[in-house]
């Protein structure tokens, strides 16, 4: 099958296209013709850092962690999936397990659901690693009806996911950008814009919360940004953070009694571990997709599998808007 494979790890232009074998199918998997993938902030950490990021394959080695695509063979024990099914996950692309920058991937059924009938390939592609993560993250912050919840980032990949799944789940959403482009699709997703460049965490909490805090808070952002949400938190809030690779000081979190959930999605894949979790999200994601009430929003530029040196430089340079997506 074709396939762009890295030989070594670098720069966006250390894709190679070869010609691999197909993979076999096996117990528990099924096998998919790749239809699309998309581009993640852990895929181009991979293809940089290699050796240096624990969860990296070693090279040669076929990234890509989200696909849409047919199953064109199932493997035995497996009873949920049909050959001809159109479906959806985030399956390899790290460690031991081949990714989806080829024609054809085995997927553990275990990570996988029936994609959303309302949504093509191209745009399926664009949400198993982002939804799941927003997802995993809102259900352990234990996110009710009523509740005032920020977003920070609202318009990145997580975070525009998690602004519509609060929606969703019946909270007051707000979230947080930092220019035009950024407000408005905030605005167009449902939620109340907040601009960080030109407002403080004081102001927009007493504007929004009457000065209480935020009952959840979804930072995608994360990082020292981490300091701001203890900030905007209120009194025995919940926290879910994307982002805390750093040393921080508590005391705000103390103080306030604040419940904090980082979410790292990889696991059960890095660790075999509650894979079903996966697939059971994915699938719930598509009844609430095929409800109507929620959206992947796609960069206006796209890529064909040759052009994903090309697709990892539109990612990276920031002036996107939305997932962007690889055709296969």
């Amino acid at each position: 099958m074709k396939a762009m494979i890295i030989n070594q790890f670098g720069d966006s232009n250390v894709f190679t296209l070869a010609d691999i074998a197909k993979p076999d199918i096996k117990a528990g998997h099924v096998l998919v013709q790749v239809a699309a993938t998309s581009v993640n902030a852990v895929d181009t950490m991979i293809r940089q850092m290699g050796p240096d990021l624990p969860l990296s394959p070693a090279a040669p080695a076929v990234l890509g962690m989200d696909f849409a695509g047919t199953v064109e063979a199932v493997g035995e024990g497996v009873s949920h999936f049909a050959v001809g099914d159109e479906v959806y996950g985030c399956a390899g692309g790290l460690t031991h397990l081949p990714g989806s920058l080829a024609e054809y991937i085995l997927a553990d059924a275990k990570l996988i659901a029936l994609k959303p009938k309302n949504l093509s390939m191209h745009e399926a592609a664009a949400l198993p690693l982002v939804a799941i993560t927003a997802y995993e993250g809102l259900d352990r912050a234990q996110i009710k009806p009523g509740q005032n919840v920020l977003v920070h980032g609202g318009s990145g990949g997580v975070g525009h996911i998690a602004l519509q799944l609060a929606r969703y789940f019946g909270a007051n959403v707000f979230s947080t950008g930092g220019g035009d482009k950024q407000m408005a699709l905030i605005e167009a997703l449902g939620a109340s814009s907040i601009n960080y460049k030109t407002e403080t965490v004081a102001d927009y909490v007493q504007k929004h919360t009457q000065g209480a805090g935020f009952d959840v808070i979804f930072d995608s952002v994360g990082g020292t940004n981490l300091l701001n949400s203890f900030e905007a938190a209120a009194l025995n809030g919940q926290i879910a953070t994307t982002v805390s690779l750093l040393e921080l000081d508590l005391s705000g979190a103390h103080f306030k009694g604040l419940s904090l959930h980082v979410v790292f999605m990889l696991i059960p894949m890095l660790h075999d571990h509650k894979r079903e979790a996966h697939g059971n999200i994915l699938a719930k994601l598509a009844d609430i997709i095929e409800a109507g009430h929620l959206r992947p929003v796609l960069d206006e530029q796209t890529f064909s599998l040759e052009e994903v040196g090309k697709a990892h430089d539109r990612f990276a340079s920031g002036q996107g808007l939305g997932k962007v997506v690889i055709d296969v």
